[in-house]
């Protein structure tokens, strides 16, 4: 599955284990996420007009997936700011994210391969949630089809189903999955991809431990912290100013994230 399979033995290294010690989000989180996503909307608009400023790039193909059960709806606010600022961005038009159906296996690809031919270049792929882990591993797939990968508390390091609240209902919609010999494996799905990529967190995330979102910094991975709740990362604004900074990266190069010094504050790291 794209979520877990099994609970496996962990790998060796620090990551693992501490991403093993993790339990789930706290009851108290997930019981306000809702209200702490309205929270987030509201700070949008607040900070819209300092979003005017956010970095632009060259206009290139951005491809968006939902998380689970979510449909292209619930990032519209996200792709209307990435179309503002000039690119060439797209949903996944699949429907409802009901997890790795035989539609979806035969969707993704086509959309990525589809994006980059029709746009004449590769496309950065934006996934929040479990769309992150499809967008990880379309890049680990057609890495020469895909510019950058940014993900939105994203679980792809995720061992242990215990790790999130999202495993109930993923398990629900079981029978519509294709067969799990078709799915990543947790050790696979946990390794680094070739394209450049920002795993973008919250300690405060009310659905998955955080710390399954993350993964070793390298010259082409970077993990960056937010505050926001999960069902906020697609709107919340210290996110949206960080994808646009990613996506005005120049193709080719690897440039780390540095915040303006009036906006540290929102990145705790």
């Amino acid at each position: 599955m794209f979520l877990v399979r099994e609970k496996g033995p962990g790998a060796a290294g620090g990551r693992e284990a501490g991403n093993q010690r993790a339990g789930r989000p706290a009851t108290g989180l997930l019981l306000t996420e809702p209200l702490r996503g309205l929270a987030d909307l509201g700070a949008l608009a607040l900070a819209a007009p300092g979003l005017l400023a956010a970095p632009r790039g060259d206009g290139h193909g951005v491809l968006v997936f939902p998380g689970l059960l979510a449909s292209d709806s619930s990032t519209l606010p996200l792709r209307t700011f990435l179309r503002w600022l000039g690119y060439d961005v797209r949903g996944w038009d699949l429907g409802r994210n009901n997890g790795p159906t035989e539609a979806v296996l035969a969707g993704l690809p086509r959309a990525v391969i589809e994006h980059a031919e029709r746009s004449g270049r590769p496309v950065s792929l934006i996934g929040w949630s479990l769309g992150g882990i499809y967008a990880r591993e379309m890049a680990r797939r057609h890495p020469r089809q895909v510019r950058q990968v940014i993900t939105l508390g994203s679980p792809y390091a995720m061992r242990d189903p215990e790790q999130s609240h999202a495993h109930g209902p993923y398990r629900r919609l079981r029978s519509l999955h294709a067969p799990e010999a078709r799915m990543p494996g947790p050790e696979l799905r946990s390794r680094p991809i070739a394209v450049p990529s920002t795993s973008v967190y919250s300690r405060w995330d009310g659905v998955v431990a955080w710390q399954t979102c993350i993964e070793p910094e390298t010259p082409v991975h970077q993990n960056v912290e937010v505050r926001c709740s999960h069902l906020g990362f697609g709107v919340d604004p210290a996110t949206l100013w960080l994808i646009a900074d990613r996506l005005a990266v120049p193709a080719g190069q690897r440039v780390p994230f540095r915040p303006p010094l009036a906006l540290r504050p929102l990145y705790p790291r």
